[in-house]
């Protein structure tokens, strides 16, 4: 009796250790593996290269085999994959495989097995080359030989946002046809590209924005349109950011990171990370874009910069930059300048912001005198939000030099805040019924005016109207500074269907009279369509109407195109993981 429960010991033992150790077929080669960690759309699994696993193979998790009954014998009916597995790096004993599909969360313990297909070329593999032996030949040329061969040992699986990238390309057609002042026509093909990709290539650069080129151009213009204007708006830049490194750089049409006041510069900057929070770097490039304050399609800008950064964004965080550069006209120095700017901020309860430049103009006119230095600009920020649905705001500006920003874009919008001079206040307030009102006045008063004037901005926005899924702005300006008077209405409607389409219409009226240009007003209608056609393309219309005492010009748009997202399938497989 003894002896037979030993026995039986012995047996169940061997069982258990059978099981708790790899599978090995009858050919030799190893078949099965188990998943000894689970990490965000990963697994690691027990087997490597001398288990004959490489990048590309497949990996399956079985479902038990359910046995079905027949007149002559009971027959395992074929097993259905709870899961399969992509390896996607390999080391000598380990590997790590990426969740293509699971039908239930992924568990430490896990048996994996290679699919059958996999077990017959590993076969042929290692008959063929069973006898086949070479001398191993090791040689290193770099690196610590140690280093390496535990980083061989200890795969590590890919971080989620290496190669993560959404984003559009598309090609684009329009045309355009004036009369007025300038009669002109012209057809273009130009390209469209909208990316957020990062840590491209396992590196640490990262690619965002927007960009909308010409490849073919016909035209007799000789003004740009409204619709040319915001296309130069545009911002797309190759960052790097290295949590790793003290090293920062980045190249293309941005605002530097530090010093969003010195406006869009198309060039590139380069620093370095004195310490957590001190960064020290350069910068230089072209200010293109048409709502900066001093716009020039010939200005350049250069400089250095010094920025201290701490805190958090949940209680108090603070960032305050100091620098200096000098401002060309071509190649001839316009004027050096030296600039600071500043921030604070406890949580979204309290903000602070302030920006300065001062300056030296040098004259490009042999007649006019010298200016000297001085303030050149100056705007202040203060923002309260005692309560989630109200905040409120203190402004001030202050600019020396006439602006040059081109003033067709003031119906847009985006020279609201170089419209007003002096102090000013503003208010947001959220009704219920997505209701949202908002205002801005205040008084401004130049040292050569007999009197201040006062400029005021009011605004509505209906989030929802009548639940149709409407969505409108209403905005009224009127403005009188040093420079120019005048006021202007927008009126904004549009509408999202779901995530495949989204259109909307704007159209508004402007008056804009200053000594400075002969733009003294226009109308304007804007269109925008845009729809997502099945998963994997999208196209974009519009059509732009302009009357104005210099332009009257029709323009239209059409762009089609591929759009890519490749986070939804790895945020798929985090969400299985984590089930």
């Amino acid at each position: 009796m003894l002896r037979w429960i030993a026995w039986t010991l012995l047996c169940v033992f061997a069982l258990l250790l059978s099981d708790s150790r790899a599978q090995v077929s009858d050919t030799g080669v190893q078949t099965s593996f188990h998943v000894r960690y689970v990490a965000a759309g990963s697994v690691y699994v027990d087997g490597g290269r001398a288990a004959g696993l490489a990048e590309d193979m497949r990996l399956v998790i079985r479902q038990p085999a359910a046995k079905t009954s027949t007149a002559s014998e009971e027959q395992p009916a074929e097993p259905a994959y709870i899961a399969e597995f992509k390896v996607v790096s390999v080391a000598e004993t380990s590997a790590v495989c990426d969740i293509v599909s699971s039908a239930r969360p992924i568990v430490v313990g896990d048996v994996v097995t290679l699919p059958p297909s996999d077990v017959e070329r590993l076969v042929q593999k290692r008959s063929m080359s069973s006898t086949r032996r070479y001398p191993a030949i090791v040689s290193f040329t770099e690196g610590d030989p140690m280093d390496e061969d535990i980083r061989e040992v200890l795969p590590r699986p890919p971080l989620p946002e290496v190669n993560q990238a959404r984003g559009r390309i598309g090609f684009d057609y329009s045309g355009m046809s004036s009369g007025g002042s300038y009669p002109s026509s012209s057809a273009q093909v130009g390209f469209v590209v909208r990316a957020d990709v990062t840590r491209i290539s396992g590196t640490h650069w990262n690619l965002s924005g927007y960009w909308r080129g010409r490849i073919e151009s016909r035209t007799s213009a000789t003004q740009p349109t409204l619709q040319d204007l915001l296309n130069r708006t545009y911002h797309m830049s190759l960052d790097y950011v290295n949590p790793d490194s003290a090293w920062v750089a980045g190249i293309g049409r941005m605002y530097l990171p530090w010093a969003s006041s010195l406006q869009t510069i198309d060039g590139g900057y380069f620093g370095r990370k004195l310490s957590p929070q001190v960064t020290a770097g350069v910068f230089a490039g072209s200010t293109p874009d048409p709502t900066s304050w001093s716009y020039n399609p010939n200005r350049r800008i250069a400089g250095s910069f010094l920025n201290f950064d701490g805190g958090k964004w949940d209680e108090v965080k603070y960032s305050s930059t100091f620098g200096f550069g000098v401002s060309t006209l071509g190649w001839t120095i316009d004027r050096p300048f030296a600039f600071t700017e500043n921030t604070i901020a406890y949580k979204r309860v309290f903000s602070l912001y302030h920006s300065m430049q001062l300056d030296s103009p040098r004259s490009q006119d042999p007649t006019v005198g010298k200016i000297g230095a001085g303030l050149g600009q100056s705007f202040l920020t203060v923002r309260v939000q005692p309560h989630p649905r109200l905040e409120l705001d203190l402004n001030h500006n202050y600019f020396r030099d006439v602006p040059t920003y081109d003033p067709q874009l003031v119906g847009t919008g985006l020279l609201d805040k170089f419209l007003f001079q002096g102090f000013s206040f503003g208010a947001r307030v959220q009704l219920p019924e997505h209701l949202t009102l908002y205002s801005n006045f205040g008084r401004s008063k130049n040292s050569t005016d007999t009197k201040g004037s006062w400029n005021e901005m009011v605004g509505i926005t209906l989030g929802q109207i009548w639940k149709t899924g409407l969505r409108a702005d209403l905005r009224y300006s009127k403005f009188d500074s040093a420079f120019a008077q005048g006021s202007y209405k927008a009126f904004t409607l549009s509408r999202n269907l779901g995530e495949s389409a989204r259109w909307e219409v704007m159209a508004g009226t402007q008056v804009f009279v200053s000594p400075f240009t002969n733009d003294t007003g226009s109308r304007f209608i804007n269109t925008h369509v845009d729809l997502n056609l099945g998963s994997r393309y999208f196209f974009e219309g519009g059509f732009t109407v302009q009357r104005g005492a210099l332009q009257a010009y029709n323009q239209w748009y059409t762009t089609f195109g591929y759009r890519f997202d490749n986070r939804n399938h790895k945020q798929e497989a985090t969400d299985v993981s984590h089930q």
